[in-house]
């Protein structure tokens, strides 16, 4: 799975440690079903899909070692098909609906049943 760090999502990184009261959290993740290849320049996901009612889940968030003392910043979530589709991406929003997309990652598709679930974990290493 490639990911790519965002231009808004280095803005809001940037904007997060300049401004330790920003209430605003990058942990809300959404998929998508459409083709394409994830850029620093992307703004939404190829044809995010909301089935099932929800909007995005909200994902767990955790500071990880990888090559120094919390040095990754790690967000999991699991999302839940509505009805039979195929994933091709996901990224990690500001909010619920709408909002910033922060971290995006394009993938082979995977096919899914109603009912199936998918667990995305990020990881965004600051090196």
């Amino acid at each position: 799975m490639a990911t790519v760090f965002t231009n808004v999502g280095k803005a809001f990184a940037s904007n997060k440690f300049a401004n330790g009261n920003n209430t605003a959290t990058a942990k809300y993740i959404g998929w998508g079903t459409g083709a394409g290849t994830a850029a620093a320049t992307d703004t939404t996901l190829f044809t995010e899909d909301s089935t099932g009612g929800y909007a995005r889940a909200t994902g767990t968030q955790t500071q990880q070692t990888t090559s120094v003392s919390n040095d990754t910043y790690q967000v999991v979530g699991t999302l839940t098909a509505g009805a039979s589709l195929t994933i091709t991406n996901a990224g990690v929003f500001d909010a619920t609906t709408a909002g910033n997309m922060t971290l995006k990652a394009d993938h082979t598709g995977i096919p899914l049943l109603a009912g199936d679930s998918i667990q995305y974990t990020f990881k965004l290493q600051f090196s």
